[in-house]
């Protein structure tokens, strides 16, 4: 009895001395749901990065004697309309669907952090400014308004993730301004003002670390959404612009073939099904792993 109180005495210790980080990602390692996202995202970067070690055939290299040629041992995938290897378009296409959902996300932090901070900080008129523009460009739906300004920025895949990131900013205000009310009025945030610290430390070093957990969660989850956007767009031709692979607009291709060579629509589809699957268990593992009250 008396050894079963001191390992649970030194456990409950040792949990308390480890570091946040080595906590959470110990709780993450534990969900399998989100391991096996890990995986699967790891494995689409690998293929991203060093996708001409991967596939011997150019994405773009056509071939008029290969039109819409079922998956066989030369092309594992098949071929599409045009005789392009389907493997090549799928591991080089995931190169602009994972930069989409991370540029955009990273633009969206970038404008959306700041602007909730000081919202949700200094409240007033600048608060009722910046939420009345949030509310109003969150009237819109995520994808509609991305789908206006990029067709108002021009097709390319630049411009699509300006637009994505623009689209999910309203988010990012609205979560950091939240988090921001909740955790200023916590008693080391006044105690940080009664000691004299100005505004912009207390905002920098005493809030926006305390915040940054749910901003993790949200970005992870964001990634996804940005990546089915970016597919979107692209299938209406607003993102990546053809010959260059991109998994919405090898979906647009493929809409014409799909009874006569269906494998150009599946494997696509199953990439894009996978990643946004795996960045959605890996958000919802960070959500519990980052929680504070879970032991």
């Amino acid at each position: 009895m008396t050894d079963t109180l001191l390992g649970t005495v030194t456990l409950a210790v040792s949990d308390e001395l480890e570091s946040p980080g080595r906590r959470a990602w110990r709780r993450l390692m534990k969900r399998r749901g989100a391991v096996l996202g890990l995986i699967v995202i790891a494995i689409f970067i690998l293929m991203a990065v060093f996708a001409p070690l991967i596939v011997p055939y150019d994405p773009i290299a056509t071939g008029w004697s290969l039109v819409r040629k079922a998956p066989s041992v030369q092309h594992w995938f098949g071929t599409d309309e045009l005789g392009r290897d389907v493997l090549a378009r799928v591991v080089y296409g995931a190169r602009a669907s994972l930069l989409a959902g991370i540029t955009s996300v990273g633009i969206a932090l970038l404008i959306g952090v700041p602007l909730g901070l000081v919202a949700g900080y200094r409240g007033g008129f600048i608060d009722a400014l910046i939420s009345r523009i949030t509310d109003a460009m969150l009237a819109c739906p995520f994808l509609i308004l991305a789908i206006a300004l990029a067709a108002f920025l021009g097709p390319s895949l630049g411009n699509a993730m300006i637009a994505i990131g623009i689209s999910a900013t309203p988010i990012f205000i609205r979560l950091t301004r939240g988090q921001v009310m909740s955790v200023k009025v916590e008693d080391y945030v006044e105690a940080a003002r009664a000691m004299g610290n100005p505004r912009w430390r207390i905002a920098l070093v005493h809030i926006l670390p305390n915040i940054l957990p749910a901003l993790l969660v949200q970005a992870t989850l964001s990634i996804a959404a940005a990546i089915i956007a970016e597919a979107a767009l692209s299938f209406l031709g607003l993102g990546q612009q053809p010959p260059a692979p991109s998994w919405g607009s090898m979906l647009n291709a493929a809409q014409r073939f799909l009874t006569s060579a269906p494998w150009m629509a599946i494997w696509p589809g199953l990439a894009i099904f996978l990643v946004v699957l795996s960045f959605n268990l890996v958000g919802d593992g960070l959500r519990d792993a980052l929680d504070p009250k879970a032991r």
